[in-house]
C-alpha cells in the first residue's frame, strides 16, 4: 500500500498530510496541490481534476463513491487520505430566510457561517479564524478571543457544507452558493495562506467556479499581507473602515494604530492598480455606531477623506450584543448619513440587516473559541464591574 512506502516517498506526502489526523484531506487540497500530490503518487494530472469534480460538484464524502477511479487507486487512497470537513453541530433558520450554522471544528472549537438567499443570489459569510485577535470594539467575535487559523479545509469545508445542506452543489441548483464574502469570524489576511488556497478553490472551475468579482475578501486593514495580494489572486477587496480618522478609528480598529488609514488606503488603491480588471472598486464598509460616529459632520468628514478614492461605500447599522453597551442609531440618523454620502457623489447603500433573529446579523458571530488571549474573561469581568458600580450609585 502507498501508507507503506519508502520514507522518501512518506516525506514527499508530509507537505500534503494533516498532522491532526495523519491523513491527507482531499478537502484541503487546492486545485495546484491536488495535481502535485498525484504526481507524488506517480498519477496523471486529469486524476486531480476527477477528485476535485467529485468532492466539490458532486459532494462525494467517501473516496469509495469515485466510481470512475480505480479500485486500486482507490484503495491506496483510502489508506493515506480522506475527504474531511467540519461538523455542523447547530443549524438556525430565519424568518428572514437566513440560514446560520455552527461547526465544529478540530481542537472541539466552534466556528459560524452564514448563508443569506437573495432571489437569485446565494451569499455565504465565510470564517477565517476561531475566533479573532484584532479585538475591534463593535464586533462580538473580538470578545471571545483567539484559538489558530483555520486550515483550508476548515475553510473550503463551510462552503461545501452550506451547499450540500441545499442539495445545491451543481450550477443551476436551488440555493446555489453564488457569492462568498470572507467576512466570517477572523481577520482573512492574518491567515493569508490558507485563506488564497481557499479563494482560489471557490473560483476554479473544477471547485465551485465563483467569478472574481463575486468572492470578496474583508479586512480590517493589516497592509503588509495586503500589499502581496495582488501577486496571488484578483478577488475583491472591502475594508473594515468605520471612521472618518485616524483618532476615532484607533478606539473602533485598534490595528489602525499601526496601520493607519493613509497608509491602508495608498496599499489598497494599489491592489485595485494592479487588477487586469480596471473597472472595479474597492467597497469601503462602515458600521453605523449611535453617537460615535454617525454624525452629518462625520459623513461629510468622510466624504473629504475618500474624494479621490475608487470605491462604493456600505453602511452597516450596529448590531447589538451582550458584551457591548453600543447601541443602533436611528432610522432617520442613517439616512441622514446615506444622503449626505450620495450628495458628495458616492454610491452608497445601507446594508439589510439579516439573520439577527438567529444571531447571525453583521458583527454577532461569535462560535465557541477556546480562547488563548483570555480576552472574552477580561470583557466578562468587565460587565460585572460596570453592572456593580451602577448598583453602587
Amino acid at each position: 500500500m502507498v501508507a507503506e512506502a519508502s520514507p522518501q516517498r512518506q516525506a514527499e506526502l508530509a507537505p500534503y498530510t494533516d498532522p491532526d489526523t495523519g491523513k491527507v484531506n482531499l478537502l484541503g487540497l487546492s486545485a495546484e496541490r491536488m495535481e502535485a500530490f498525484f504526481a507524488v503518487l506517480g498519477e496523471k494530472r486529469f486524476r486531480a481534476q476527477q477528485v476535485l469534480k467529485w468532492i466539490h460538484h458532486l459532494g462525494a464524502e467517501q473516496i469509495d463513491d469515485m466510481t470512475n477511479i480505480s479500485k486500486k487507486l482507490r484503495a491506496n487512497l483510502n489508506e493515506i487520505a480522506e475527504i474531511r470537513a467540519p461538523e455542523i453541530v447547530m443549524q438556525k433558520d430565519s424568518s428572514d430566510g437566513t440560514r446560520k450554522f455552527i461547526m465544529s471544528v478540530t481542537s472541539g472549537s466552534q466556528i459560524e457561517t452564514v448563508f443569506i438567499p437573495d432571489g437569485d443570489r446565494g451569499t455565504l459569510c465565510v470564517s477565517s479564524q476561531v475566533g479573532c485577535s484584532l479585538d475591534c470594539s463593535f464586533c462580538s467575535t473580538g470578545k471571545q478571543g483567539f484559538q489558530r487559523d483555520l486550515k483550508v479545509s476548515e475553510i473550503i469545508g463551510q462552503v461545501w457544507l452550506a451547499a450540500k445542506s441545499y442539495d445545491s452543489l451543481m450550477p443551476g441548483a436551488d440555493r446555489r452558493v453564488t457569492n462568498v464574502v470572507m467576512m466570517g469570524m477572523g481577520e482573512p489576511l492574518l491567515n493569508f495562506d490558507n485563506v488564497v488556497d481557499a479563494m482560489n478553490l471557490m473560483r476554479n472551475d473544477y471547485g465551485y467556479g465563483i467569478s472574481k468579482r463575486r468572492v470578496t475578501l474583508s479586512t480590517s486593514g493589516v497592509v503588509p499581507a495586503l500589499a502581496k495580494l495582488s501577486s496571488v489572486t484578483d478577488v475583491s477587496l472591502a475594508i473594515s473602515l468605520h471612521a472618518p480618522n485616524d483618532e476615532l478609528r484607533n478606539e473602533l480598529v485598534p490595528i489602525n494604530r499601526k496601520y493607519p488609514i493613509e497608509l491602508l488606503l495608498a496599499t489598497c488603491r494599489q491592489y485595485m492598480d494592479d487588477l487586469p480588471d480596471t473597472h472595479r472598486v474597492t467597497t469601503v464598509e462602515y458600521t453605523l455606531i449611535k453617537g460615535v460616529n454617525d454624525s452629518t459632520a462625520q459623513a461629510q468628514e468622510l466624504a473629504i477623506l475618500l474624494k479621490d478614492f475608487p470605491c462604493k461605500i456600505n453602511l452597516i447599522p450596529f448590531n447589538p450584543f451582550s458584551l457591548s453597551s453600543y447601541e443602533k442609531p436611528g432610522q432617520n440618523t442613517i439616512k441622514r448619513f446615506q444622503t449626505t454620502l450620495m450628495q458628495a457623489g458616492f454610491i452608497t447603500t445601507v446594508r439589510t440587516t439579516r439573520g439577527d433573529d438567529i444571531d447571525a446579523a453583521c458583527g454577532q458571530l461569535v462560535g465557541q473559541v477556546a480562547d488563548k488571549t483570555r480576552r472574552s474573561a477580561r470583557y466578562q469581568q468587565k460587565q460585572v464591574d460596570e453592572s456593580v458600580v451602577r448598583i453602587i450609585k
